[in-house]
């Protein structure tokens, strides 16, 4: 063993040397403190690399998982924050529709639209006027304005196409009358829905800026037949406008007889539901009209107050070149419009009709056109 421990040491092979020693140390040296000393340190050489790399495997294993995750959330967090960004506007629309409902809602609550077209003494529209050209009274009391807009508000419109039997007569030209209306006077923003009312009250377009489509409704219609129930359709009408943003006008196409409708929708309840949902309402009073023994003037009336206390108007054409000029009177109404926003006051807020009166001050031979009043309900205060 010596002679070899000297040979090694004499040849530079400590290793072997050491290697040997190794191996005899667990055998012969067990009391040797030196050797015992020698053999740890050399356990520590010899088991310190496999420890190492164990070590950095077990350090390299977390860097992937810690980098991914941190990809994870980096990415997560995008994915949260981008859809929001670029979907929340139209995430759903039934949701968005609901939240315009009650916006709308809480406006008609508090505020009270007044649309005003303004004429000079020849019939020719005023439209550079200012808030401050215009005197708003309510029950013959001057109230502030508090802001005024011009035409450019989208109108959202419901007609109401009669398809009863009362109009067989002048069936086509009803249909033209309809037709003719949305060529005229709809605008690229402007949509319309249209319901046939007879006996049953039916939506038979909804809400569309799709003119075909509106024109191919109307062509659609059958032979008239049934009764009328106008006043129901004037309510249903005005639920199905309630949510839309914009000013909402109802266009009646009929001859104005209503035989059908509930008992609770009389002529004056319609009115002041009318009044309460702020819609303005225009009539092409279609019929039969050279003979006044087969005129309906009760019914002509109450389309004429309808369209008077609201803001309308209300036309009777006889032929096709009337049923141009009330279109073209209708359409420069919509499109030159001013609509005066209006806060009323606590004590207004009653549930009870008030009246409203316009006029322009610094021209006093203007003539204006206005809705005539307008009643909040009380469960509609807020």
């Amino acid at each position: 063993m010596a002679a070899e421990g000297s040979q090694g040491q004499a040849s530079g092979l400590p290793l072997v040397i050491v290697f040997r020693a190794y191996g005899a140390v667990v055998l012969c040296l067990p009391r040797s403190f030196y050797s015992l000393l020698f053999l740890l340190t050399l356990l520590t050489v010899f088991s310190s690399p496999p420890l190492t790399r164990s070590q950095s495997g077990r350090q390299k294993e977390p860097k992937p998982a810690a980098n991914g995750n941190t990809r994870q959330r980096q990415a997560s967090k995008s994915t949260n924050q981008q859809p929001v960004s670029q979907t929340s506007p139209k995430s759903n629309p039934n949701q968005d529709n609901a939240n315009d409902a009650e916006d709308v809602v809480r406006v008609t609550s508090n505020l009270v639209p007044v649309p005003a077209t303004v004429v000079d003494s020849r019939g020719v529209a005023l439209t550079n006027l200012k808030l401050e050209d215009f005197e708003l009274r309510i029950d013959g009391q001057p109230n502030p304005i508090s802001d005024i807009s011009h035409a450019e508000t989208p109108v959202r419109m419901a007609m109401l196409f009669d398809n009863s039997g009362s109009l067989s007569e002048s069936r086509d030209f009803e249909k033209r009358a309809a037709i003719r209306f949305f060529r005229n006077v709809m605008r690229p923003s402007d949509q319309a829905a249209v319901y046939s009312v007879a006996t049953n009250v039916e939506l038979a377009q909804p809400m569309t800026n799709d003119l075909r489509r509106l024109e191919q409704t109307i062509e659609s219609f059958g032979k008239p037949e049934g009764a009328t129930s106008l006043y129901d359709a004037l309510f249903d009408a005005l639920a199905y406008l309630k949510p839309f943003v914009g000013r909402r006008v109802i266009v009646i196409v009929s001859d104005g007889r209503d035989t059908t409708s509930r008992y609770d929708h009389d002529f004056d309840n319609t009115l002041q539901k009318l009044l309460a949902d702020e819609a303005q309402v225009y009539v092409v009073q279609t019929g039969i009209y050279d003979n006044a023994n087969v005129r309906d003037l009760a019914a002509e009336r109450r389309m004429q107050e309808f369209a008077a206390q609201t803001g309308g108007a209300a036309y009777i054409p006889k032929s096709v070149g009337d049923l141009d000029d009330a279109f073209a009177q209708i359409s420069a109404d919509l499109a030159q419009q001013y609509v005066l926003s209006y806060y009323p006051a606590a004590d207004k807020r009653d549930g009870r009709y008030h009246v409203i009166a316009v006029r322009v001050k610094s021209k006093p031979n203007a003539r204006v056109r206005a809705r005539k009043g307008f009643l909040v309900k009380l469960h509609d205060r807020v």
